[in-house]
């Protein structure tokens, strides 16, 4: 009877054993499964024809801040932008920029989150390039940036989204493999007039041998470049297309500021052209009549 004993009580302790081999697999499985969940943001960087020399620049800048980013060639239908999903799905990208000018000096920036949306489009202004501004600034190129974005980004729906939207896009992953081991650089985000301001500085901290005067020492910032404004248009819920999400009310076409410009222009036109008549009818009235007497000593 006690051999019986002894050979259950060894069963338990194998069923016990093994029991808990099983729990540590399943954990170091999920452990396992957990720590190999990547990041995988990759960026499609496409412009369309006609594209001038300052917003190759500005693209240019872009690519080279962004390290997880892919040039592609230039789209040449403006027409089908659905094409651009099989474009990025084919370069293994799930974000995508496309830089759409028109007439050679309007610009237009599509953001959007390939082949299932959501997509933005917005109205690139006030465009300054790093070789146009010549600042003083630098970062490693490759390097990860610090995304900071304004207060008012958690305020409104449609800002929470393209909030969203800028951190899949611009932020790079840490799994990119052309990135650098350094975050050297600040990227913001501001909302002013309902424009979104994009800059780019840079992050200096001054090395002092005492670490308790380096730590009390404020870091500072100087400005690298590129520099641009995105005043939105609208957001769509599809990869560019689909119902319309948000439109910006307020917002004006380029064409219509242009034909408001003329028609100032021509305002000032008329008015100057009816001053000249106006003056020439009042110099017609008010001539001085001839003197008869004033031959009489000559």
């Amino acid at each position: 009877m006690e051999d019986d004993d002894d050979s259950d009580d060894e069963q338990t302790l194998q069923g016990r054993k093994s029991l808990l081999k099983n729990h540590n697999s399943t954990v170091s499985q999920n452990d396992t499964e957990s720590a190999t969940v990547k990041n995988k943001q990759r960026v499609l960087l496409v412009s369309s024809r006609g594209i001038t020399y300052r917003y190759r620049h500005l693209m240019q800048d872009i690519h080279n801040l962004l390290p997880h980013s892919k040039k592609d060639a230039k789209l040449d239908s403006k027409a089908h932008l659905e094409d651009l999903n099989e474009i990025a799905e084919l370069n293994n990208c799930n974000n995508c920029l496309y830089f759409e000018v028109r007439k050679h000096q309007d610009m237009y920036l599509w953001m959007s989150k390939t082949p299932n949306g959501p997509s933005a489009k917005f109205m690139v202004r006030n465009v300054h390039t790093m070789d146009e501004l010549n600042m003083t600034g630098n970062c490693l190129k490759g390097s990860r940036p610090v995304l900071s974005f304004d207060g008012a980004f958690d305020g409104e729906a449609h800002l929470q989204l393209l909030k969203e939207m800028f951190t899949q896009t611009f932020g790079t992953p840490r799994t990119s493999r052309k990135i650098k081991p350094f975050i050297d650089h600040v990227m913001s985000f501001s909302v002013v007039d309902n424009k979104i301001w994009i800059r780019n500085f840079q992050i200096i901290e001054d090395s002092l041998a005492d670490k308790e005067v380096e730590r009390d020492k404020p870091i500072s910032l100087v400005e690298i470049g590129p520099r641009f404004v995105l005043e939105i248009m609208r957001i769509f819920d599809g990869s560019f297309g689909g119902s319309t999400l948000y439109e910006n009310s307020e917002f004006v076409t380029p064409n219509n500021y242009r034909r408001q410009l003329k028609g100032q222009s021509a305002i000032k036109h008329h008015k100057r052209q009816n001053d000249k008549a106006q003056r020439d009818i009042k110099i017609k009235e008010n001539q001085i009549e001839k003197d008869p007497l004033s031959d009489v000593f000559h």
